[in-house]
């Protein structure tokens, strides 16, 4: 076996907390045998930090139909804003999951509800595992054992077991059957010594799916946990963005606040300061969603939010169709305001369309600079409800 030891950080779910949980109830009658294996697994930071808790999160999103795979860095990132990179309860990691997933592209990937699941019982456990991975918290020194006796690759075998309640890793099972029946399944040999017609389940940890016999599952495991569903996408126009409130400054909250001027709010300045003046934005916006309305920007306001990206820097030697539309407002509104047109709709940013920018922006008040930035999108006309970037059309803003 290795000298090394590998990454482990389940923290025992208090008492208490474990009482209060709602059962799952085996309402669903499950086939004999059962299993899903991702075609895609990892590590997702295990090998080397102690987020098991939530390296099963990604596991299971594996699992869906279609497969979602979240990359270690989403992984690892993840943990580490949320304060779970060396260690989490599993109830904390999935009550943070249910509001604030992965992300990946323009998509969020949540959880639904957890219920405790009585893993001693193995008509409630399959009936759960058939409606999506189980996540079970357990003691690990038996199962690393086992790993490394199949050099850490699928197809290892946990047999023998004795009783473990020192419970420090978190662990997934994604199926069941008998061993002969799974390991056909995994594409692997029936393991030596085994008897193929034992009752076993499939188990995730470390880049692998192992097989373990129900008798030394049940000596090991403290907790065992559905979610359902296992996964609940969503596509957000502001996808990734962390929780802001009163007194953040920066990128993100640049973001926010065009995402407010868009819903319209035209009051608002993008100037990446959360004064008062966005936190009143934020809590009218809140109310008008049914949100709760306390100013503080997470996962549910991004969501509602329309997307925040910023419009593309526009400058001499620009090109394309967002200076076409540019030219064409610049053109239509030139008379009686800025008076300067660019001389011609080309879509090329010349000379003259700098002329005309420069009129426009005098015109609002801004930087003459020439160059069409933050300040001189947010330039409203003479619409009450439209701004230069609304104009131009926000198809062209960064996701």
């Amino acid at each position: 076996m290795p000298d090394q030891t590998l990454g482990r950080g389940a923290i025992p779910t208090p008492a208490h907390v474990m009482k209060a949980a709602t059962r799952h109830k085996a309402t669903i009658a499950a086939p004999p045998s059962y299993l899903v294996k991702p075609q895609r697994i990892s590590m997702w930071g295990n090998d080397v930090h102690g987020d098991c808790v939530t390296a099963e999160e990604a596991f299971a999103k594996a699992c869906n139909s279609p497969e979602i795979f979240i990359s270690d860095q989403q992984v690892i990132a993840w943990a580490t804003r949320n304060g779970v990179l060396e260690g989490a309860q599993l109830v904390s990691v999935m009550d943070t999951m249910r509001t604030d997933g992965f992300t990946a592209g323009s998509y969020e990937y949540n959880d639904g509800p957890h219920y405790l699941v009585d893993y001693t019982n193995a008509s409630n456990l399959h009936s759960a595992i058939s409606q999506g991975p189980v996540k079970l918290g357990i003691a690990a020194n038996q199962v690393e054992q086992a790993y490394w006796g199949n050099d850490g690759h699928t197809g290892w075998y946990g047999t023998g077991f004795s009783t473990d309640e020192a419970e420090d890793h978190c662990v997934s099972l994604c199926g069941y059957g008998t061993v002969g029946w799974l390991a056909g399944k995994l594409g692997v040999p029936v393991p030596a010594g085994a008897n193929s017609s034992t009752a076993a389940y499939a188990m995730f940890t470390w880049n692998s799916i192992g097989i373990i016999d129900a008798a030394s599952m049940v000596a090991i495991t403290q907790e065992a946990w559905l979610r359902t569903p296992t996964t609940i996408t969503t596509r957000s126009n502001n996808p990734g963005q962390p929780t802001i409130r009163q007194g953040a400054t920066g990128d993100a909250v640049k973001r926010l606040q065009r995402a407010l001027r868009r819903t319209p709010n035209l009051s608002i300045v993008v100037d990446g300061n959360f004064g008062p003046r966005t936190k009143a934005a934020v809590i009218a916006f809140q109310q008008g969603e049914g949100l709760t309305p306390d100013g503080i920007v997470g996962p549910l306001t991004w969501a509602a939010l329309p997307g925040g990206g910023p419009m593309p820097t526009l400058q001499q030697g620009s090109s394309g169709a967002v200076v076409t539309h540019l030219q064409q407002v610049l053109t239509a509104g030139a008379a009686g305001q800025w008076g300067t047109t660019p001389g011609g709709v080309d879509g090329q940013f010349g000379p003259h369309t700098v002329a005309s920018v420069k009129a426009f922006q005098r015109w609002g008040a801004v930087s003459q600079s020439g160059v069409v930035a933050d300040p001189t999108w947010d330039v409203v006309l003479g619409a009450a409800s439209a701004d230069l970037e609304s104009q131009v059309g926000l198809q062209f803003a960064a996701p």
